[in-house]
């Protein structure tokens, strides 16, 4: 199966829950539980080719110009993490199957599930550091909806926007990192990246991709002092905690600092901070678990605290601590998993999960204390467990780590955050199952059926099989740890057994957990210190860190954002003038090298009559229905100017548009009072004028020199004219551009085109449901409106029009790509072919016989143009690439067929699309507001028609 299939299932399955969630919760399941189970079918059948040495990779250039490939590639370190991912994944939906109630959206949560499994998969797959961004933040976005899928919880949406927003900051920070990696490169592809350790490290832009890339490592994995956010994703459901805390999320910051290290680690910045901030985390994250009375707290505190162990032993920079945080990673995702299902099997049969209301456990649910005694006790170091293994690993490790010139500080902290590891691990089991069988639990205990049980018993199988035999794990973990060292390290020699010798490692082991059971002996005096005693709380400084961005920013944005247009105009155009202003003056531009054209009367004519229209403009803006006037004759002389430099096609569009947008607006002056209020005082005008006066000056500046100025280089239309033909199949140059070598552009353009008319659309819904609704009712005409709406001339004329009109539509749209036309301008000439209908009978009338919904124009448009698009994908091409041809067909004559008019097509019903849905929704804000006189042409109801008289009489009679 292709790596692309791998990871594209997840976020093709997606979808289907929430369909599958109608035909019942069973086939919501096992539609979610298929499409994992294919992806870790599709990841098995890679397996023993990874696992031989070999590299599976798949590969799609994409944006190449910008070093953005869809490149995928699969090596240990990845298949480690990628059957992780799906492995525990296939297991959670399974759990999740029998622990998610009744109240809750299934469909919903395996979406969600299936989108954060998808990214996941992609970040620990891709080959091209911006695509892993990409993956990246969808993994924040993804567990955001999961960690606050209890929407009615204060607590959980304030975890998913804590954790949105922490994991959020640090991938912008990791961003940066990113790209400065790859600017010292010269590659943004992983695998090139990885082979340039000196060339990255000899940098002097190392430093600052380390603290970057560091940070969002930091964030996603909950290291100190960003641990804080973990915690409180507990509020999620607890299949998301288990997925979260042992496969997934938290897991990817340690993925990226495993797969990262070849060429970032080994340096002193490296080792000082990524050592120290993962010894503090483990020593803090322990300590604070072992007070924690709540099961899910104290296993979330716990996982920050083995999320450092593995930090810890990333940032020494050895082969030896490298594959003991592998082997922790593959060890921690099993017996982590485990313990948070259990802790949900508490939860969901004794309806609490306070310590302080638990314990004796044991007697009516022996499979949860069975299970959940074997995942803690692999977690404290017990021997005969895996957690031991790993555990001695990192022991052994830090005996031998120096950091800030002492030998034994790294030795004791580790001890003493493993006496703490162990100290939580026997409270978990001690004050939850041991004990007296209590009598007041807030449910009856009881072991759950199979479907909540069964997963977690599962995943302790490895504990106890890797405990009891690590030689099965060591091939596998030993191909891994080569894959993160990569070949310029010594692998480390053989480690993974359970006797050692008596070795320093064994006796901090020994320490650890003889000084864990005294310290539980001493829980309540302890806990009572723990109390009483003065410390920041991470979510208050927190809170208040927000709130105070929260106020500054608001303040920011009411001084600078406060609804007025001309401040921002005025700071856009001050901003643009100064800068032009610098550059002009500090630049090297010479004065005019060309000969201005010779002024003609008729130019100089038109010219006069632009600048009286928009002075005129200026001094009567304050009614309305002259600047739209004026506004017109400003667009005709635009398009005169047009048509005198030779540019048939624009002057074309621009009257065009210019009809199109007058009616519209006439449309829309009905509902506005013919003058607009006086708002600004004089000296704001005068201001206000200034400064237009100097961005207008500024631009006749620019182009006068821009025009009469010769430039080095051969400018681009020399090249769309030489090629307009010869690539394009056409000699209009302009639609060859928008069609072909600009497509690209046109089709976002008929996009936001349609968009547009759709937002115009949604305003007029909300107007008419609104209390704009009710003026709208309510708005008297005092004025006597003329008996004639719908004159008969008009009428008559428009129906002979209309037919002609389509026609010279389409002989315009066919013409385009050879001469003045396209499907932009016909689009709008058919367009005022309909609109003329609709302004000589009614809306009413025009509706009634309308046979197809604008929105659905709109929609068949963009799709027409990007099918067209993607038909050049299937002759190997890139996207919007065309292609033309010849053809004869007797008895015609030889003519030429491109596959640009397929694209033309889909903006020409675009454009009509989104011009007659505007019109609608102003005609629907008439209809409502009672202008709209008759729903019969001619305003004559056939309806009311006596028998046996004859039309003419009927008319003379209703005149």
């Amino acid at each position: 199966m292709s790596l692309f299939i791998i990871v594209a299932l997840p976020f093709l399955g997606a979808l289907l829950p929430g369909l599958m969630i109608q035909a019942g919760r069973r086939a919501c399941f096992m539609a979610t539980f298929l499409v994992t189970a294919l992806a870790s079918i599709g990841l098995a059948t890679h397996a023993p080719a990874v696992l031989r040495g070999e590299v599976v990779t798949a590969r799609l250039n994409w944006l190449p110009d910008l070093g953005l490939n869809v490149n995928l590639f699969l090596d240990p370190l990845g298949l480690m993490f990628a059957a992780l991912i799906l492995g525990i994944g296939l297991l959670i939906i399974a759990y999740a199957r029998y622990y998610l109630s009744r109240d809750d959206n299934m469909g919903e949560f395996y979406s969600y599930l299936l989108l954060f499994q998808g990214a996941m998969v992609g970040i620990v797959l891709s080959d091209n550091i911006l695509m892993l961004l990409i993956f990246w933040e969808l993994t924040s976005l993804s567990s955001f909806l999961l960690i606050g899928f209890w929407k009615h919880l204060p607590e959980g949406r304030q975890g998913a926007r804590m954790a949105l927003a922490v994991t959020g900051m640090g991938g912008l920070a990791m961003i940066g990192g990113m790209l400065l990696l790859g600017q010292i490169v010269g590659s943004y592809d992983l695998t090139v990246i990885l082979s340039q350790r000196d060339l990255i490290q000899q940098s002097p832009l190392y430093m600052p991709a380390l603290i970057l890339i560091l940070l969002g490592c930091f964030t996603k994995s909950a290291q100190f002092p960003f641990h804080f956010w973990l915690p409180h994703a507990m509020a999620a459901p607890t299949p998301v905690s288990a997925y979260l805390h042992s496969a997934t999320m938290v897991k990817a910051g340690l993925f990226l600092l495993a797969r990262m290290w070849p060429v970032l680690s080994g340096t002193d910045a490296w080792v000082l901070i990524v050592c120290t901030a993962g010894l503090v985390t483990m020593v803090l994250g322990a300590v604070i678990a072992f007070f924690k009375d709540d099961l899910k707290a104290l296993l979330a505190f716990s996982t920050v605290s083995h999320l450092g162990l593995i930090t810890f032993l990333l940032g020494t920079g050895t082969p030896f601590g490298a594959m003991a945080a592998v082997f922790h990673i593959l060890n921690h995702a099993s017996f982590k998993a485990a313990l948070f299902m259990s802790a949900g099997i508490v939860d969901h049969a004794v309806h609490t999960r306070d310590l302080k209301r638990l314990g004796g456990l044991r007697h009516a649910m022996p499979i949860t204390f069975a299970i959940a005694t074997l995942a803690a006790l692999s977690m404290a170091g017990i021997p005969l467990l895996n957690g031991f293994l790993s555990k001695e690993m990192m022991l052994e490790e830090a005996y031998h780590t120096t950091l800030y010139g002492s030998p034994l500080l790294v030795a004791a902290v580790a001890t003493l955050g493993a006496l703490f590891s162990a100290a939580y691990s026997f409270r978990y089991i001690s004050h939850a199952f041991l004990g007296a069988e209590r009598h007041d639990y807030p449910a009856h205990p009881h072991d759950p059926k199979w479907g909540l049980w069964l997963p977690p018993a599962l995943l302790i199988v490895p504990v106890v099989v890797i405990g009891l035999a690590p030689f099965l794990a060591e091939p596998f973990v030993r191909a891994v740890t080569k894959a993160v060292i990569g070949g310029t390290a010594e692998m480390p020699g053989g480690y993974l057994k359970i006797w050692h010798g008596l070795t320093p490692a064994l006796g901090m082991s020994a320490i650890a957990v003889l000084g864990g059971a005294v310290v539980l002996a001493a829980y309540r005096p302890l806990a009572r210190g723990w109390a009483a005693a003065p410390r920041p709380e991470a979510k208050a400084i927190f809170d208040a860190l927000i709130a105070g961005c929260v106020a500054l920013a608001r303040g920011f944005s009411q001084r600078l954002h406060d609804g007025a247009f001309t401040r921002y105009a005025a700071i856009m155009v001050l901003t643009v003038v100064a800068i032009g202003a610098h550059a002009w003056l500090t630049g090297s531009s010479a004065g005019p090298t060309r000969a201005m054209m010779p002024v003609t009367p008729i130019a100089l004519a038109a010219w006069t009559m632009l600048i009286a229209a928009a002075c005129f403009l200026v001094t009567v803006h304050h009614n309305r229905l002259a600047v739209l006037i004026l506004m017109g004759i400003i667009g005709l002389m635009v398009s005169v100017g047009f048509n005198f430099f030779s540019a048939p096609d624009l002057a074309l569009t621009q009257i065009s548009v210019e009809v199109v947008t007058i009616i519209l607006l006439l449309l829309a002056l009905n509902f506005l009072p013919n003058r607009s209020p006086v708002e600004s005082t004089l000296a704001r005008r005068m201001r206000d004028g200034t400064i237009a006066i100097a961005g207008g000056v500024a631009a006749a500046a620019l182009i006068y020199t821009i025009l009469m100025s010769d430039f080095p280089q051969a400018p681009i239309s020399e090249y769309h004219l030489a090629n307009s033909y010869k690539g394009g199949g056409g000699d209009n140059v302009v639609n060859v551009i928008l069609v072909d070598f600009r497509g690209f552009d046109t089709f976002g353009e008929i996009i936001v085109l349609g968009i547009a008319a759709l937002v115009i659309y949604a305003l007029t819904e909300t107007l008419l449901s609104g209390p704009v609704r009710a003026r709208l009712l309510n708005r008297g005409y005092e004025e006597e409106r003329a008996g004639d709406a719908h004159p008969l001339m008009m009428v008559v004329l428009t129906r002979v029009m209309m037919p002609i009109v389509l026609m010279v539509g389409v002989y315009i749209f066919l013409r385009g790509h050879n001469e003045p036309g396209g499907g932009f301008v016909s689009g709008l000439v058919v367009a005022i072919a309909v609109l003329m209908q609709y302004m000589a009978s009614g809306f009413a009338w025009a509706a009634n016989r309308q046979r197809f919904p604008y929105h659905g124009i709109i929609g068949s448009g963009v799709l027409v143009a990007g099918l067209t698009g993607i038909g050049a994908w299937f002759a190997g091409a890139p996207f919007l690439s065309s292609a033309f041809g010849y053809f004869r067909i007797p008895p015609m004559e030889e003519f030429e067929l491109a596959t640009a008019m397929g694209f033309d097509l889909g903006v020409f019903l675009a454009v009509v699309g989104a011009v007659m849905l505007s019109l609608e929704s102003f005609s629907r804000l008439g209809r409502r507001a009672g202008t709209e006189v008759s729903e019969h042409p001619m305003d004559i109801d056939p309806s009311r028609n006596p028998d046996g008289m004859d039309a003419a009489t009927y008319v003379e009679e209703e005149s």
